[in-house]
């Protein structure tokens, strides 16, 4: 018997989240928040479609703020804290929520991220100082699309891929499983694409390899761009 297309997404959020998916649920029960798309859900089709938006960011990244906020408020001290301050210090957390932060920390900063990193109006090339970090670093544009590609393309299982700012602020395309933030190994996500297959399977199946090349068609460079520019200064 075939799954419908709503039927998939959910058997792809896997139990940890299932309790998110409830409408009584409330994922903002505490110091974090789920951040409201900055676009409607269909903005992004034909690349991303609308279905695939709204589970991705009402279910899985409502979930991944509901199971951060359930960690965090056992310990008042820590719900001042932002995500990205959690990451870097994960190793002083309690032990009874260090992997609960780190997957939906992560889960939650990638995903803003994310967001925020894609436009219905993407650019086509990169503008502004990160254009030109990024012909520098791997020879062209088209150079570095193929480099991201193919990290994208071999990451086993779930994750996502990345190009960052090293500690010796270089640029580097890397790739990490589930959830976890370059944060974690003192990198800084200039931007990054999700690679599990909620993300891309109702729209292109098994075909990870189409999603990663139509997904430039999204991108927005001005985003990009302010956050290298950010980073760098």
């Amino acid at each position: 018997m075939s799954l419908s297309r709503r039927q998939f997404l959910y058997s792809l959020a896997g139990t940890a989240a299932l309790a998110a998916w409830s409408p009584l649920a409330s994922a903002n029960d505490g110091p974090f928040e789920l951040p409201p798309l900055p676009y409607p859900y269909d903005a992004l089709e034909p690349y991303i479609d609308e279905e695939t938006m709204q589970f991705h960011h009402d279910k899985h990244h409502a979930a991944y703020i509901k199971n951060l906020n359930t960690a965090v408020n056992k310990y008042p001290e820590l719900t001042s804290q932002d995500a990205e301050s959690l990451l870097r210090s994960l190793n002083d957390l309690p032990a009874d929520i260090r992997d609960t932060v780190r997957n939906n920390g992560g889960g939650h900063i990638n995903h803003k991220m994310f967001w925020e990193i894609m436009s219905p109006n993407g650019e086509k090339v990169p503008q502004g100082k990160i254009g030109v970090a990024i012909a520098e670093t791997f020879g062209s544009f088209e150079e570095f699309k193929a480099v991201f590609e193919k990290s994208g393309l071999s990451k086993f299982g779930s994750g996502w891929v990345w190009l960052v700012l090293d500690q010796n602020q270089q640029l580097q395309v890397i790739s990490t499983a589930n959830q976890d933030s370059p944060i974690l190994t003192g990198m800084y996500p200039i931007m990054g694409n999700d690679v599990w297959e909620h993300a891309y399977y109702l729209n292109y199946r098994n075909n990870r390899a189409e999603y990663l090349s139509q997904w430039w068609n999204v991108v927005n460079w001005t985003e990009v761009d302010r956050r290298f520019s950010g980073a760098i200064a």
